[in-house]
């Protein structure tokens, strides 16, 4: 099992919602050091603030994770100041509304870099540090949309499928090369954080709430689960799809639960952009 208490624990996106939650829930298990990446640095500063007055030591990161030459630095001031990361969550995400069509260049390439390779790049440059430590544990965000189709949120859904496939198969990497580090993949359905605001939970599902989702990561973590699907209804997903006709299957999705039109009305959240290039830029810190 994966205890918490004294370990160093990094959390991105981590201003609001789910990660914030993580950083509460982080300290309140005892963690050593709580390090928060986030693109919004209001919105860290708030998350931070109250852990520090609860005597917590929490360090924040401005790090935008569609670049990978901010996440490169911040992980190697991390390395530096702090040392290896022992508990990684890889929860910083986005989504944008509209179908396809409606999508930008901008659009599909900024999902794509914050969901997909943004996690990727995250894990990759702190595990060198991860695999020399007695024990560590990577928590990556995928979603439900990782499990069937999800129109009018196509791109978000092929960035959680990738998402999904590479956190899988690097589970199975380090069971084979560092058994120490273990992996858990996240697949929640829709979570009340305002991600998602104006979309439908299917029928037999609804929105969860913060806490249901976080409850359900801790204790998947915690018991080193391979992966956590939340509600776990959506389980019966893949088997469904694999065992049904096509035809019927999608039927079901569109008429029945009505999956298929479930992102039609997202409004989402405004998404907080950076002026970096690819290029290297400046990050800011602050440490307590």
């Amino acid at each position: 099992m994966t205890q918490v208490a004294g370990k160093t624990v990094l959390i991105t996106g981590a201003g609001m919602g789910m990660g914030k939650r993580h950083a509460e829930r982080a300290v309140e298990r005892g963690a050593g050091r709580v390090i928060l990446w986030d693109i919004n640095e209001q919105a860290m500063a708030e998350t931070a603030e109250p852990l520090r007055r609860s005597g917590a030591k929490v360090d924040t990161y401005v790090v935008d994770v569609s670049h990978v030459d901010q996440i490169e630095q911040a992980a190697a001031s991390v390395l530096d100041d702090v040392g290896a990361v022992e508990v990684l969550f890889n929860n910083a995400g986005i989504v944008t509304p509209g179908d396809f069509m409606s999508h930008s260049a901008q659009d599909i390439e900024r999902t794509i870099r914050v969901n997909t390779l943004g996690i990727m790049h995250v894990a990759r440059t702190l595990l060198p540090a991860m695999v020399q430590a007695p024990a560590a544990h990577i928590v990556n965000i995928a979603s439900a949309s990782a499990l069937l189709p999800l129109p009018y949120g196509s791109v978000y859904a092929a960035s959680k499928w990738a998402a999904y496939c590479w956190s899988e198969s690097l589970r199975i990497e380090l069971e084979d090369m560092h058994p120490t580090v273990k992996v858990t993949t996240v697949c929640p359905s829709f979570v009340a954080t305002g991600m998602f605001e104006g979309a439908t939970a299917p029928r037999t599902t609804r929105f969860l709430t913060t806490d249901e989702i976080v409850d359900a990561i801790w204790k998947g973590l915690e018991k080193n689960k391979a992966v956590v699907v939340a509600p776990p209804v959506a389980n019966i997903v893949l088997p469904l799809r694999a065992f049904l006709p096509l035809s019927i299957f999608d039927f079901l999705a569109r008429k029945v639960f009505l999956s298929y039109s479930a992102m039609k009305t997202l409004k989402g959240r405004e998404v907080v952009k950076s002026n970096a290039k690819e290029s290297p830029i400046p990050m800011s810190r602050s440490a307590r």
